[in-house]
Protein backbone atom coordinates (compact mmCIF):
# COMPACT_ATOMS: atom_id res chain seq x y z
CA UNK A 1 0.00 0.00 0.00
CA UNK A 2 1.35 3.45 -0.86
CA UNK A 3 1.78 6.27 1.67
CA UNK A 4 -1.46 7.98 0.58
CA UNK A 5 -3.45 4.79 1.25
CA UNK A 6 -1.88 4.36 4.68
CA UNK A 7 -2.57 7.99 5.50
CA UNK A 8 -6.23 7.75 4.45
CA UNK A 9 -6.67 4.60 6.54
CA UNK A 10 -5.12 6.34 9.57
CA UNK A 11 -7.47 9.29 9.21
CA UNK A 12 -10.43 6.91 8.97
CA UNK A 13 -9.42 5.30 12.26
CA UNK A 14 -9.24 8.70 13.95
CA UNK A 15 -12.65 9.66 12.56
CA UNK A 16 -14.15 6.37 13.80
CA UNK A 17 -12.71 7.01 17.26
CA UNK A 18 -14.22 10.50 17.24
CA UNK A 19 -17.62 9.10 16.19
CA UNK A 20 -17.44 6.59 19.03
CA UNK A 21 -16.44 9.35 21.46
CA UNK A 22 -19.42 11.38 20.24
CA UNK A 23 -21.76 8.46 20.91
CA UNK A 24 -20.36 7.96 24.43
CA UNK A 25 -20.49 11.66 25.24
CA UNK A 26 -24.09 11.82 24.02
CA UNK A 27 -24.95 8.97 26.37
CA UNK A 28 -23.20 10.68 29.28
CA UNK A 29 -25.09 13.88 28.54
CA UNK A 30 -28.42 12.03 28.63
CA UNK A 31 -27.47 10.39 31.93
CA UNK A 32 -26.47 13.81 33.33
CA UNK A 33 -29.86 15.27 32.35
CA UNK A 34 -31.92 12.49 33.90
CA UNK A 35 -29.72 12.11 36.99
CA UNK A 36 -29.73 15.87 37.60
CA UNK A 37 -33.51 16.03 37.64
CA UNK A 38 -33.83 12.94 39.85
CA UNK A 39 -31.13 13.98 42.34
CA UNK A 40 -32.26 17.59 42.63
CA UNK A 41 -35.97 16.67 42.79
CA UNK A 42 -35.63 13.75 45.19
CA UNK A 43 -32.84 14.97 47.41
CA UNK A 44 -32.70 18.70 46.82
CA UNK A 45 -28.93 18.45 46.40
CA UNK A 46 -26.50 19.76 43.82
CA UNK A 47 -28.84 22.03 41.90
CA UNK A 48 -26.34 24.87 41.68
CA UNK A 49 -23.68 22.58 40.22
CA UNK A 50 -25.75 20.11 38.17
CA UNK A 51 -27.83 22.87 36.57
CA UNK A 52 -24.94 25.32 36.12
CA UNK A 53 -25.24 27.01 32.69
CA UNK A 54 -21.52 26.65 31.98
CA UNK A 55 -21.80 22.83 32.09
CA UNK A 56 -24.43 22.89 29.36
CA UNK A 57 -22.57 25.43 27.24
CA UNK A 58 -19.35 23.45 27.58
CA UNK A 59 -21.12 20.21 26.64
CA UNK A 60 -22.65 21.80 23.57
CA UNK A 61 -19.26 23.22 22.53
CA UNK A 62 -17.61 19.79 22.85
CA UNK A 63 -20.48 18.15 20.92
CA UNK A 64 -20.18 20.78 18.18
CA UNK A 65 -16.43 20.25 17.81
CA UNK A 66 -16.59 16.46 17.78
CA UNK A 67 -19.54 16.40 15.37
CA UNK A 68 -17.98 18.99 13.07
CA UNK A 69 -14.75 17.05 12.79
CA UNK A 70 -16.03 13.46 12.74
CA UNK A 71 -19.24 13.93 10.78
CA UNK A 72 -17.87 16.67 8.54
CA UNK A 73 -14.86 14.50 7.76
CA UNK A 74 -17.09 11.52 7.09
CA UNK A 75 -19.39 13.56 4.82
CA UNK A 76 -16.43 14.58 2.72
CA UNK A 77 -15.46 10.94 2.31
CA UNK A 78 -18.80 9.16 1.83
CA UNK A 79 -20.90 12.07 0.45
CA UNK A 80 -24.05 11.07 2.37
CA UNK A 81 -26.19 13.80 3.86
CA UNK A 82 -28.12 11.77 6.45
CA UNK A 83 -25.41 11.68 9.16
CA UNK A 84 -24.76 15.41 8.82
CA UNK A 85 -28.43 16.44 8.75
CA UNK A 86 -29.32 14.16 11.67
CA UNK A 87 -26.45 15.39 13.86
CA UNK A 88 -27.04 19.06 13.03
CA UNK A 89 -30.73 18.68 13.91
CA UNK A 90 -29.68 17.17 17.23
CA UNK A 91 -27.22 19.99 17.89
CA UNK A 92 -30.05 22.45 17.18
CA UNK A 93 -32.21 20.77 19.83
CA UNK A 94 -29.30 20.91 22.27
CA UNK A 95 -28.82 24.60 21.52
CA UNK A 96 -32.54 25.19 21.96
CA UNK A 97 -32.35 23.57 25.38
CA UNK A 98 -30.08 26.41 26.49
CA UNK A 99 -32.89 28.87 25.81
CA UNK A 100 -35.47 27.31 28.15
CA UNK A 101 -35.50 27.24 31.96
CA UNK A 102 -33.87 24.31 33.73
CA UNK A 103 -36.16 21.40 34.29
CA UNK A 104 -38.12 18.87 32.34
CA UNK A 105 -38.40 20.97 29.15
CA UNK A 106 -34.64 21.47 29.03
CA UNK A 107 -33.99 17.79 29.69
CA UNK A 108 -36.43 16.67 26.97
CA UNK A 109 -34.88 18.99 24.37
CA UNK A 110 -31.38 17.93 25.38
CA UNK A 111 -32.17 14.22 25.32
CA UNK A 112 -33.81 14.51 21.89
CA UNK A 113 -30.71 16.38 20.78
CA UNK A 114 -28.17 13.90 22.11
CA UNK A 115 -30.10 10.96 20.68
CA UNK A 116 -30.05 12.60 17.25
CA UNK A 117 -26.37 13.52 17.52
CA UNK A 118 -25.56 9.96 18.56
CA UNK A 119 -27.63 8.62 15.67
CA UNK A 120 -25.72 10.95 13.32
CA UNK A 121 -22.45 9.44 14.55
CA UNK A 122 -23.83 5.90 14.11
CA UNK A 123 -24.98 6.71 10.57
CA UNK A 124 -21.56 8.22 9.88
CA UNK A 125 -19.84 5.02 11.05
CA UNK A 126 -22.11 2.87 8.89
CA UNK A 127 -21.72 5.10 5.83
CA UNK A 128 -17.96 4.77 6.03
CA UNK A 129 -18.16 0.98 5.62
Amino acid sequence: MNDAGKSARGFGGARRRMDRAGIWLSGLCAVHCVASIVIVSALGLGGQFLFAPWIHRFGLAVALIIAAVAIGWGALRHRRAAPFVTAMTGLSFMGGALAVPHGVEEAVLTIIGVVLVSLGHILNLRAAH
